[in-house]
């Protein structure tokens, strides 16, 4: 486990093509993290990947240790995030409109020994895919290295479809409990071979709190970030990462004490560092914020893509005390009305669902308030939904600045769904008019249904797996898509089914 966990991705160019027969993805290659890694076979029902025969100018010494994820697409641009823990060179990117044509190319960028370093390309076309290929060279060496072809997609204008994708809680520190590094491998390639647009994660995948109060430091804080990067490899190289902060990750403003050396400082500038999340520009609003030592949290955010409004929120970042589990007992909550998006936040999301023309309106969060079990069994408690627990509405004494409540205020607005990770259990609901999409995990091993009872009604099905979403002018179609490890399968449990399906008009 210890060598899955810690892999680094190293591939030669000699080993692709030994490779080629054993390494399942999506989006025209195999990853690096598939290579390096032999129980990384390919799934079933997950079609073999198409690699474009190797450059003439390749050759077959050079070696890559590293990894690569894409984040923050727009219509004309995309963002690549390269990180090597061990290697130092020149990083540059060939791409174009066609496969193998390359008529585009990023110049050498100087990439430093674990150092995460932003590549953007720009003035790229809208609703266009790409194909790309990565080039490496070492400092002090002559070899050229040049990873297999992979493809991105730009923004799509309203009435273009699209699919994206999206997982709930990996968990990745819960070993063998709730995660087993293969099975999450297999997930996450059985998602790559769909091509999505762009893949969401819904929090609880960087957990922070499991590390010792009294012994944490920054450089621990920060590999719960890295040990991520070759898992994320897999879709990250074809889908840009959007991610969604959870309870775990304690990103939260309780923590803040005035000073850089504070996990909460620590947590984002990692989560940011290794992963190009959206600021606020052209194409995504967001929180303009500037936080001492971090600058823009980039922690809610909202874009559009196609016919689809996308929405998410945060409130962690907002809350002065701790909104699910305290870290190193500080901040304690004596009320859930403590808990709060924030007015900021709030008048953001409020703007952000009254302005938007978009057909759908798709709003994600780890969970309804942050805490808690179940979906729309919480949609009518505190800020959320304006009753406090006895029943009473205390809405407008508790929030003076606040038109309604975030529930009234998705239902008023036509929202279409709105997804929710931490309970580890995928569930479908409605509740005025909005559906409350509860997501599973990506990487049980023993396929739980986790919290059943919080959730009184709904169409509930256990883990594994992920939630796929095509969206077209005419309908979106939701599927839930079962994912097993190999020597799981049997009648019923076929790697790849979609165990539940429905569509909104």
């Amino acid at each position: 486990m210890d060598q899955i966990l810690n892999l680094r991705c190293k591939f030669t160019l000699l080993a692709l093509c030994a490779a080629l027969t054993s390494c399942g993805g999506g989006g025209g290659g195999s990853s690096p993290a598939a290579l390096a890694d032999n129980s990384a076979t390919s799934p079933s029902g997950v079609s073999p990947p198409v690699i474009n025969p190797l450059p003439p100018d390749a050759v077959t010494s050079g070696v890559f240790s590293g990894t690569w994820v894409m984040g923050s697409p727009t219509a004309d641009s995309v963002t690549f995030n390269v990180h090597s823990v061990d290697q130092q060179g020149t990083v540059s990117i060939e791409f174009g409109t066609s496969s193998v044509q390359y008529d585009q190319q990023l110049a050498p960028v100087q990439l430093q020994m674990d150092k995460p370093l932003e590549m953007m390309l720009t003035n790229l076309k809208a609703g266009k895919r790409y194909f790309y290929r990565l080039r490496f060279q070492a400092s002090n060496s002559k070899d050229v290295v040049v990873t297999p072809e992979y493809e991105f997609q730009t923004a799509k204008p309203a009435g273009q479809a699209f699919v994206f994708a999206i997982q709930g809680d990996s968990h990745p520190e819960r070993l063998k409990t709730q995660f087993d590094a293969d099975l999450y491998k297999r997930t996450l390639l059985r998602a790559a071979a769909d091509k999505p647009d762009f893949y969401i994660l819904s929090g609880d995948d960087f957990s922070v709190d499991t590390l010792n109060p009294d012994t944490i430091t920054q450089a621990l804080v920060r590999e719960r970030y890295t040990l991520q990067r070759p898992y994320l490899n897999l879709i990250g190289r074809t889908s840009p990462l959007y991610l969604v902060n959870g309870n775990h990750e304690q990103a939260a403003r309780y923590l803040l004490n005035g000073t850089p050396n504070n996990v909460a400082v620590w947590a984002q500038n990692a989560r940011n560092s290794l992963y190009s999340q959206p600021a606020p520009n052209a194409f995504y609003s967001g929180n303009l914020e500037q936080v001492p030592f971090i600058g823009l949290l980039r922690n809610y955010f909202a874009w559009n893509w196609g016919d689809a409004l996308f929405v998410v929120i945060d409130p962690y970042w907002e809350s002065p005390v701790a909104v699910d589990n305290q870290f190193g007992g500080a901040g304690k909550r004596l009320s859930m009305w403590d808990v709060t998006h924030g007015d900021a936040q709030y008048n953001w999301l409020k703007r952000t669902l009254e302005q938007s023309k978009a057909k759908y309106k798709f709003v994600f969060a780890h969970h309804v308030m942050g805490t808690g079990r179940g979906g729309i069994e919480l949609a009518k408690l505190w800020e959320w939904g304006g009753e406090s627990q006895n029943g009473q509405l205390d809405f407008a004494g508790q929030r003076p600045n606040w038109t309604t409540p975030i529930h009234q205020l998705m239902a008023a607005n036509k929202v279409s769904i709105f997804f929710q990770g931490h309970d580890h259990i995928w569930v479908r609901q409605k509740l005025d008019g909005v559906t409350y999409q509860t997501l599973s995990q990506p990487a049980d091993p023993n396929y739980t249904l986790w919290n059943a009872d919080a959730y009184l009604t709904g169409d509930k099905f256990p883990n594994t797996g992920y939630t796929r979403v095509s969206v077209s002018p005419n309908q979106v179609k939701v599927d839930y898509v079962r994912t097993y490890l190999q020597k799981d399968e049997g009648p019923g449990k076929v790697h790849g089914e979609v165990a539940f399906t429905y569509t909104l008009p």
